[in-house]
């Protein structure tokens, strides 16, 4: 039975699935992130090799090809390992949505080594296009917007599917435009860095301000009253007691490579082993907290403005409904929004996106989340290729 892989390559985590003719899953894996911008060449390889054969390995015996069997027997470790056998590949065709992947350029330095290692030449591209996938399930979408909104943050349009030349199946889908997705440096709007680096600012804009008013009163004992909110969990997680100590704890260098808590003992709290990425986007689920369960109205703007940001890069893409263009934009009442990452799939955060959409006069037709792109990806793939 031929294999169809789908592998998508992300900055947290490298998801694999596998299905049959029908985009039914067969097996799937899990391996470490896979940004490509982010690790280079030969390390992003290794994530992918080490992913799919994880996920070789984790597929029913009687699934495989029958000459990496003999008598029943399941295949050795060995027999499954990348590349396949000579002339014999183990998938009939391969998608792989790749994080920092961005240019044609950087398609064609990935294509050729991944070739080599799957055996079959695999189509590449943004992960984004994953997430666009379902917009060929329904007749009535015309176009679609993949909105990423995970550790970072990147946003895609396309309109009608490509055609093979023959007129035949679907072979892919045409990208129209793209915004952000620039990486945690230069944006990475409406992601968790983006959500950790705005918590931080906001809070020290608001120690600014204060510093020309005047001081808060103090109770009886002589402390000043404390609400627990944004600024006590931000000092609390990097175990500091003064709002500008923060600054210290965001610029420290990261560590050195190899460092962890159990190489480097009593080097202090965890943070300081932490990528300066990493400190900032792992503060989102703290923000979220301090939003919606203590009520903190900075956290509540925090979140309007990263989710704001990111309905900015989707309206760049979007045409108003009355408006008639020559350019490459859509309109969302003929378009599907796909979400991906972490972030999209809450129901606050996805309320505020849709949210200010609407109020910008832009509802779309569908919205999905995508929670397994490797699976929407994978089953896309056997419908459109398959027999």
């Amino acid at each position: 039975m031929p294999l169809y892989l789908c592998v998508d390559c992300g900055g947290s985590k490298t998801s694999v699935v596998l299905t049959d003719r029908t985009g039914n899953p067969v097996a799937r894996a899990l391996g470490g992130p896979s940004n490509f911008a982010y690790l280079g060449l030969a390390p992003f390889i290794a994530v992918v090799q080490e992913s799919v054969e994880k996920a070789l390995r984790a597929c029913d015996p009687d699934i495989l090809d029958a000459e990496l069997h003999k008598d029943g027997a399941a295949p050795t470790g060995r027999a499954l390992t990348l590349p396949p056998p000579e002339n014999h590949p183990f998938f009939a065709a391969a998608w792989l949505g790749v994080s920092g992947c961005d240019s044609p350029a950087a398609i064609a330095t990935l294509t050729p080594p991944l070739e080599k290692l799957l055996g079959i030449r695999p189509r590449v591209a943004n992960d984004t296009h994953l997430l666009a996938a379902p917009m060929k399930l329904y007749p009535e979408v015309n176009g679609a917007i993949a909105a990423v909104a995970g550790t970072g943050g990147i946003v895609v349009s396309f309109g009608d599917a490509v055609k093979s030349a023959s007129g035949g199946d679907v072979v892919g889908l045409e990208e129209l435009g793209r915004v952000g997705g620039w990486g945690w440096i230069l944006g990475d709007e409406g992601g968790g860095f983006h959500v950790g680096r705005e918590a931080i600012r906001q809070v020290l804009e608001q120690a600014d301000r204060a510093s020309v008013k005047k001081k808060p009163e103090v109770n009886e004992a002589g402390d000043v009253t404390k609400i627990w909110g944004l600024k006590e969990r931000l000092l609390h997680r990097f175990q500091v007691t003064d709002v500008f100590e923060l600054l210290t704890v965001v610029h420290l260098p990261d560590p050195a490579h190899g460092s962890s808590l159990d190489t480097t003992p009593n080097v202090g709290p965890d943070y300081v082993l932490m990528p300066r990425e990493k400190r900032l986007s792992s503060l989102s689920p703290l923000v979220f907290t301090a939003a919606f369960e203590d009520h903190d109205p900075l956290a509540l703007n925090v979140l309007k403005t990263t989710s704001g940001a990111l309905v900015d890069q989707i309206c760049i893409l979007l045409k108003g409904e009355n408006e008639i263009t020559e350019d490459r934009t859509i309109r969302a009442s003929d378009s599907i929004l796909c979400l991906g990452g972490s972030l999209s799939g809450l129901d606050t955060y996805r309320g505020l996106l849709l949210d200010e959409l609407k109020r910008r006069g832009h509802v779309f037709c569908r919205v999905e989340v995508i929670d397994d792109a490797a699976a929407v990806g994978a089953k896309a793939l056997a419908v459109s290729t398959g027999p």
